[in-house]
């Protein structure tokens, strides 16, 4: 992306941003105009505080041309906001600046009185830096407050000249619902490792197939950097691969809310010096994590009696260590808080955690993160979490139950775990649609059962690879597929499940089993 490679292996994140910075943003100032702060229509955006300069815009075409009606949004995702019940953001693209850009919603489509003007952030990408060329992106956000729980409405976005209530635009109009105000049974999906391409693009239509509630997203979400190294050294860096990558899932996400979590990939050094930038120009995710300046990603919602919580692997990898120890603790410290107020919550049955780095996979590229084990997993145990999503592995791969670092149930396929007396299940679901890796065992899966008695694998340290030979590898399957979470309240006193299966992109079901827990 610009930085010699030589002094990318020295550099931490930061560092190469501000390299990036010296290297461009003088050249890019003369040949383009005015630096200008802030999230706003024909500015550019500068995500958090710890931004140290502003990103250069160039002068773009003037909206005072440009014919609305001619500029059709793409792109659309959405997020829940703090409170799923109540809250949720709309977002969305426009390849061009347009005026006035907008959202209608209501309870029906021929009812779209309530108007709300869109933020815009402009994100601008110059010439040089990575793959991408001379490239301004427009990203738009409407965020909706005050909504009725357990109730689905009707969207348009648009700006002036295009107008979603006009008739000939109502087949541009999309749904969501908001989190019920009760506990009632509910599905979720989740992958990670997506990209843009055909495998992504059939999970999606699977996706869509389980009508879940909402999608959570493990990490590694376009491959706009396709090193992953969280070094500016990456000359493929390629920001258009975002535009890609919205429209590609926007038949799931303009319906279901994508949550994610992020990678190794989805650092990007010239943004901003924690490489998240680009991502806060794209997303808008709930803003209740410990440090909205460092860890945008980071963040928790509860939906009926489930608990989700997304980290940063990013902060604590041994592996990638670009970002390692962006937080200086406050993550980890923040977990064990989210933990202890989940788990003495009287509305609150399961908690999942979800996030992109692996505790525990015996894959032969990057296999389990020591930094994950060290800092989250005594926290996972203590407070017996329930199910633990990950990434980075693009395979499908799951745990026996797990508790300090032995297995002490094994969990066939079809079994049921109890966290709270036998410990956590870890599944690495990392097959979404980028290419696959590798396992040093024989394949595992639903209907092809080959079970072994340990697994040759490694661990990420801070002292580099160590080997391990483990026996909690219980499921292996290597090819393209997802997870699908079935969440079954019950009354106070009786037993609530999650029933968690691997559907593969196929539509063959891979795995499957249960996590069951008395119900508050």
């Amino acid at each position: 992306m610009g930085v010699p490679e030589q002094l990318a292996e020295r550099m931490s994140m930061a560092e190469q941003h501000e390299y990036l910075r010296s290297r461009f943003s003088r050249r890019t100032m003369i040949r383009g105009g005015a630096v200008t702060l802030g999230a706003v229509a024909g500015g550019a955006f500068v995500p958090g505080a710890t931004a140290q300069a502003a990103v250069p815009t160039r002068t773009a075409p003037s909206t005072e041309t440009v014919d609305g009606s001619r500029v059709a949004p793409f792109g659309r995702h959405l997020a829940y906001g703090n409170d799923p019940r109540t809250e949720i953001t709309v977002s969305w693209q426009v390849p061009i600046a347009v005026k006035k850009p907008f959202i209608r919603v209501g309870a029906h489509p021929w009812d779209l009185s309530r108007k709300i003007d869109a933020e815009v952030r402009t994100l601008y990408t110059p010439a040089g830096v990575g793959a991408s060329g001379d490239h301004t992106q427009y990203y738009l956000h409407a965020k909706l407050t005050h909504l009725k729980p357990g109730r689905t409405y009707y969207y348009g976005v648009g700006h002036a000249g295009f107008d979603p209530a006009a008739p000939h635009l109502l087949g541009t109009l999309g749904t969501f619902t908001t989190a019920p105000a009760h506990k009632a049974p509910f599905t979720f999906t989740a992958f990670g490792d997506e990209g843009v391409g055909y495998h992504g693009l059939a999970n999606n239509s699977l996706l869509l197939g389980q009508n879940p509630a909402f999608h959570l997203h493990a990490g590694d979400i376009a491959y706009g950097d396709p090193s992953g190294s969280g070094k500016t050294s990456d000359t493929g860096f390629d920001s258009r691969i975002w535009d890609q990558f919205l429209a590609q899932t926007e038949s799931v996400a303009k319906s279901v809310p994508w949550m994610p979590a992020y990678g190794n990939h989805d650092m990007e050094a010239w943004y901003a010096p924690h490489g998240y930038g680009g991502e806060e120009a794209r997303w808008t995710l709930p803003d209740n994590g410990p440090d909205r300046t460092n860890l945008p990603g980071v963040y928790s919602f509860v939906y009926g009696n489930t608990a989700v919580i997304s980290l940063d692997a990013n902060d604590v990898s041994f592996e990638i260590p670009a970002n390692l120890g962006l937080s200086g603790g406050t993550q980890t410290k923040w977990l064990e808080a989210q933990l202890k107020k989940y788990r003495a919550s009287d509305d609150v049955d399961f908690v999942v955690v979800f996030f992109h780095h692996c505790a525990y996979c015996t894959s032969t590229a990057h296999a389990s993160e020591g930094g994950v084990r060290q800092e989250w997993v005594p926290l996972f145990e203590k407070y017996t979490v329930d199910l633990v999503i990950n990434g980075h592995n693009h395979q499908y791969e799951r745990t026996d139950v797990i508790k300090a670092g032995a297995v002490t149930k094994k969990l066939p396929i079809g079994g049921t775990a109890y966290p709270e007396t036998d410990g956590v299940v870890y599944v690495t679901a990392g097959a979404a649609g980028r290419s696959l890796y590798a396992f040093t065992a024989p394949l595992s899966y639903e209907g092809h059962e080959n079970e072994v008695e340990s697994v040759a694998s490694f661990i990420n340290t801070k002292d580099g690879k160590q080997n391990e030979t483990v026996a909690w590898s219980r499921v292996r399957y290597l090819d393209y597929s997802f997870l699908r979470v079935d969440v079954t309240p019950a009354p106070r006193g009786r037993t609530a499940t999650l029933t968690v299966r691997g559907i593969a992109e196929s539509g063959e079901q891979v795995d499957h089993f249960t996590v069951a827990r008395r119900a508050k």
